[in-house]
């Protein structure tokens, strides 16, 4: 069975990574997102909201799952048993970070590739960042968000 982790903080999960999901998926046996603890990010939602919405919105993916992980992801691939990282690229910026990282996994758990794939011309400029963004100022998130967390979105931006 061939297993691929897609790791990120997804704070919030966006269409553009539930694209990247829909697509990952159709090439392994088993994908798993996983909500990974960045110490440099200050999240809007805990680690276990994340979890629960992108649950939410992949449950129509039956090789889909989802969990989290404080620590190095080479390391929870190779508990994992996974063979790949799935990673999204949207800019030149990304590709230069995402090598970097991906040579270091690699040193780290040999055995591990880096599956790399392009966002969607329709996602290629979205991220969390912008939505959080675009929620604080009432923008409609209907374009950059999944429906069902929308409203969870803008109640936390807002601080209802």
């Amino acid at each position: 069975m061939k297993i691929a982790v897609y790791p990120g903080s997804f704070d919030p999960i966006t269409l553009g990574h539930l694209n990247l999901i829909k697509r990952a998926s159709k090439v392994f046996d088993k994908l798993i997102v996983c909500v990974m603890v960045n110490s440099t990010k200050k999240p809007l939602f805990t680690t276990e909201e994340r979890v629960e919405q992108i649950k939410l919105v992949v449950e129509r993916f039956g090789n889909v799952e989802v969990d989290s992980w404080n620590g190095l992801v080479a390391e929870y691939a190779r508990e994992k048993n996974a063979v790949a990282v799935v990673r999204g690229l949207r800019a030149l910026s990304d590709y230069e970070k995402e090598c970097q990282m991906a040579i270091i996994n690699k040193k780290i758990n040999p055995d591990l590739e880096t599956f790399f794939l392009a966002a969607s011309e329709k996602y290629m400029y979205l991220s969390s960042s912008a939505v959080k963004e675009m929620a604080a100022f009432g923008a409609d998130l209907t374009e950059f968000a999944p429906r069902e967390l929308i409203d969870a979105i803008e109640k936390r931006v807002s601080g209802r």
